[in-house]
C-alpha cells in the first residue's frame, strides 16, 4: 500500500452501484470509506460488507416504499443511513438503477485516516475501533444527516473512494469469505455477507465457510 499522502482519493463512479446488491457487495472490498467531517478527514479501508436485495424478506425496502426507506430508491451511488436498537447508525451504498431498492451495508473497515479523532469519537483504543456497523458509524461520525448524500460525488463529506491498490489489500487480507447475514431474523440462510478472511477488524468470522 501506498503512503496515505500520495493517495488519489477518487470517488468510485454511480455505474459501480448500477449492478445487483449481492453483485456489488464483494467488490466493495478493499476500497475507502471516507468521512471529511470538521475535525478533519476519517475512514479506512472496507473489509466486511452485506448484501441486502429487493425481494430479501430481510431487507427494508421488501415491503415498499416508507419515509424511513425512501432513500434506497433513489439513484445508485446514495447513502442510505438508518437508525437501529435506538443507540447505533448503520451506513449503506445503494444499488441497482432508481426504483429498485437495494444497499449494501459497510459491516466493518480497517483504519487508515484519522485513528486518533475515531479513538476519541468511541472512546476506546485501537482494538474493536471499527469492526461492526454500528461501531464505525460512531467512530467516523456517520448520523443521520449522511442519509441521502451522493457517495460518488468528489465535494460530498461521505464517499467510497477507489484504491488502486486493492487487488494487493484483497491479496494480503484476503481469500474473500462468502457467508450468512448476521443480526438478522429473516433469510438467514443467505450466503450475503462478504468479508477478507486475515483481517483483524472483522465484526464476525464464520465458524465453517
Amino acid at each position: 500500500m501506498r503512503k496515505k499522502e500520495a493517495l488519489q482519493l477518487v470517488p468510485l463512479g454511480e455505474q459501480f452501484y448500477q449492478p445487483r446488491a449481492e453483485m456489488v457487495a464483494p467488490l466493495l472490498l478493499g476500497h475507502f470509506l471516507i468521512h471529511e467531517t470538521v475535525e478533519g478527514v476519517v475512514g479506512g479501508i472496507i473489509v466486511e460488507t452485506e448484501a441486502y436485495g429487493q425481494n430479501d424478506p430481510a431487507c427494508h425496502a421488501s415491503r415498499g416504499q416508507t419515509a424511513r426507506n425512501a432513500t434506497m430508491f433513489g439513484k445508485a451511488g446514495l447513502s442510505y443511513v438508518y437508525f437501529i436498537y435506538g443507540c447505533h447508525f448503520c451506513v449503506n451504498a445503494v444499488c441497482c438503477p432508481e426504483g429498485i431498492a437495494e444497499a449494501v451495508l459497510i459491516r466493518a473497515i480497517e483504519p487508515a485516516f484519522g485513528e486518533e479523532r475515531m479513538m476519541a469519537n468511541r472512546g476506546v483504543k485501537r482494538e474493536s475501533l471499527t469492526n461492526g456497523p454500528g461501531k464505525l458509524c460512531s467512530a467516523l461520525g456517520i448520523t443521520r444527516e449522511a442519509n441521502g448524500l451522493d457517495l460518488t460525488d468528489p465535494k460530498s463529506p461521505l464517499r467510497i473512494c477507489r484504491n488502486s491498490d486493492q487487488k494487493q489489500f484483497i491479496d494480503e487480507k484476503g481469500p474473500v469469505v462468502a457467508t450468512t447475514r448476521i443480526g438478522i431474523s429473516k433469510a438467514m440462510d443467505l450466503p450475503h455477507r462478504f468479508y477478507l478472511e486475515k483481517s483483524m477488524d472483522v465484526s464476525r468470522r464464520a465458524s465453517s465457510r
